[in-house]
């Protein structure tokens, strides 16, 4: 069980997010099918690959934050589109300008997706209940910040479970924006394809945490 993430950690866990998103492509692309384009699966997946490889060929640099902020940017520059500017974001704003640290904690994470999600929420307007991945990131982001004092294992727990809440509860909203946003109260009984990969990301971070 790991206290903190070096660049090793750090390097291990974006790539075990990666797997488990491409793992589960075809889940997302059924939940996106249902309400959506379809394409949720194989943009998040390619994304993630490039991510992935961007930091396996990285130099250690004495900063872990580079990891996150560079798989961010790959992801941003690959997968085109809201959801390559909004799933670059979470890991590029919230590590963009951080003063380089070499160890992570379980407050330099909250702190980090703290900062991404007022990065995307400010670029894409979404709020909670408007079924985005919003629905999913802000209830994860707020556990993170009232348990990180408990230290990694128990605040991913918590951010875990707040994010598979956010999906569930997405099901019951009509959505405000993408092509959901035209089945008006169709769209309601489905969850929503970005909220279910924040909380597979979450899932990830946790298992990798606990595992290691």
């Amino acid at each position: 069980m790991l206290h903190m993430l070096n660049e090793q950690n750090t390097r291990g866990m974006i790539a075990y997010i990666a797997d488990q998103i491409i793992e589960n492509k075809p889940l997302l692309t059924e939940i996106d099918s249902a309400i959506g384009d379809g394409d949720h699966g194989i943009g998040m997946a390619g994304g993630m690959q490039k991510a992935k490889n961007k930091v396996q060929s990285m130099e250690d640099s004495g900063n872990s934050y580079a990891l996150f902020e560079q798989a961010g940017k790959a992801m941003l520059m690959s997968m085109g589109g809201a959801s390559g500017v909004i799933f670059g974001s979470l890991f590029l704003a919230g590590a963009k300008g951080m003063e380089p640290k070499k160890e992570l904690f379980a407050q330099d994470l909250a702190l980090m997706m703290e900062k991404s999600l007022g990065a995307i929420q400010e670029r894409g307007k979404a709020q909670l209940g408007d079924k985005t991945m919003v629905d999913a990131l802000h209830p994860a982001v707020k556990a993170m910040k009232e348990n990180y004092s408990k230290g990694l294992v128990p605040m991913l727990q918590a951010a875990e479970a707040a994010a598979a809440k956010g999906v569930e509860n997405t099901k019951q909203y009509q959505a405000k924006y993408g092509r959901a946003k035209s089945l008006m109260e169709r769209a309601i009984g489905h969850q929503d394809a970005g909220a279910t990969s924040v909380w597979i990301i979450f899932r990830s971070m946790r298992e990798f945490v606990e595992q290691n």
